[in-house]
């Protein structure tokens, strides 16, 4: 086993039980034997949990937020339109099975503040609504930062709820109000 597909297979075990369980809830001891790699091999690539914690958040990051882009980017090239179509993404998640929600606010709600866990969560979170920032600035509002922020509470409030609830109009009743403010904040600028 080449020592990538190694880290692979570790990050690979992470990602399914930590998600599915919990960061807390997994240790170490269990993600080798899952992975089936020793524990030399294991602490090779993460000398310590939270470098492994902060792999998987990047791991998901890089997921959740390219299924953003690419429902914002089939809406088409409007910025309002994207604003919108983002949700898509929302209701595509909330029906995956297995779904528990963020697992950036699942991440946050574990972590302690200002570890480096807790800070990874926040930098995703301000990522996201720098973007929806720009978007919002793309499509003409009169307050990009607020329209940003309520897409955002939006965005999450659906992904706790699809979760919470295991409710499938969760994502569209956030669509449908997404919709609602970005017409709003259009109208504004008309």
């Amino acid at each position: 086993m080449t020592s990538s597909s190694a880290r692979d297979r570790i990050l690979d075990t992470a990602f399914r039980l930590f998600y599915a369980r919990g960061i807390r809830a997994v240790g170490v001891d269990l993600i080798i034997a899952e992975s089936g790699v020793a524990k030399a091999t294991f602490y090779k690539h993460f000398p310590a949990k939270d470098e492994l914690v902060l792999a998987y958040l990047d791991k998901v990051d890089g997921i959740w937020t390219g299924q953003l882009r690419a429902a914002a980017e089939a809406a088409g090239p409007d910025p309002a339109d994207q604003l919108v179509g983002l949700f898509d993404a929302l209701g595509t998640a909330c029906r995956r099975d297995g779904y528990r929600g963020c697992a950036f606010i699942n991440a946050a709600a574990e972590a302690a503040p200002g570890t480096p866990v807790h800070e990874r969560t926040v930098a995703h979170k301000r990522a996201v609504l720098a973007w929806l920032r720009d978007l919002a600035t793309r499509a003409g509002a009169d307050d990009p930062e607020s329209l940003a922020r309520s897409i955002a509470l939006l965005l999450d409030g659906g992904l706790a709820d699809g979760a919470l609830a295991a409710d499938p109009e969760a994502p569209r009743a956030a669509k449908h109000a997404a919709r609602g403010l970005v017409a709003a904040a259009a109208s504004r600028v008309a």
